[in-house]
């Protein structure tokens, strides 16, 4: 590729990265404004987020009001799934994207009632992947980071970014791990060197276990 062809792809994706982040600033400006906590929840496929979502929704959907924005590829299963927990779900399907960003974001807000979400919580599930998310920052307060032990005791080391710029890591299904037979501890130990700040929790959407722990994190 010639020189002067790669610069200007680096700087196309310098100025969308700058994008995003502006845009990201106003969406976050916008949630403070209505008084919604909100965070971003990313993940590979299969990690557990709408399972932890699920539960998230049903323990918390009676005590405050939640909006559930689902970002995939196609369909909409997951926000199906979560919708039936008595919160209200929005889908985004990004075709070839493979993340969210900051518009697709900015879209949802600017299109519906903000008011009945006032004190209430914006949950983001981002398309299932470790990589992409990590170059667009949407305007959450917070990302929470979702892995399973299913993925192996390395996939911490493997994507750093997102563990460094997230404030909870969730490590999950800890509950197949007589069969997995993984190194809990060496996981939860790569992401403390990672981001020493972390707030680390090892749960089962499944069996329930320390999803209490983790919805006192939230502080909702």
């Amino acid at each position: 590729m010639p020189e002067e062809q790669a610069s200007k792809i680096i700087e196309l994706n310098e100025d969308l990265i700058e994008n995003n982040e502006r845009l990201a600033d106003r969406n976050n400006q916008i949630l403070k404004d209505n008084k919604i906590r909100s965070f971003d929840v990313v993940g590979a496929i299969g990690a557990g987020k709408t399972a932890l979502l699920e539960t998230i929704s049903e323990r918390l959907s009676q005590k405050v009001k939640i909006l559930v924005i689902n970002g995939d590829v196609a369909t909409r299963i997951d926000a199906d799934r979560i919708e039936q927990h008595g919160v209200k779900t929005i889908q985004v399907n990004t075709g070839r994207e493979c993340a969210l960003n900051a518009f697709h974001i900015s879209q949802i807000l600017k299109n519906i009632d903000l008011t009945n979400y006032q004190n209430g919580v914006l949950f983001i599930e981002n398309v299932g992947n470790l990589i992409c998310p990590s170059d667009f920052i949407l305007g959450a307060e917070k990302r929470i980071v979702i892995v399973s032990i299913t993925e192996g005791e390395w996939v911490i080391r493997k994507h750093p970014l997102l563990f460094k710029f997230s404030d909870i890591a969730v490590i999950n299904k800890i509950d197949l791990n007589d069969v997995v037979e993984v190194n809990i501890d060496k996981m939860i130990n790569d992401a403390k060197d990672i981001n020493p700040n972390l707030k680390i929790f090892t749960t089962s959407a499944k069996t329930g276990e320390n999803i209490s722990e983790l919805i006192e994190a939230l502080e909702i």
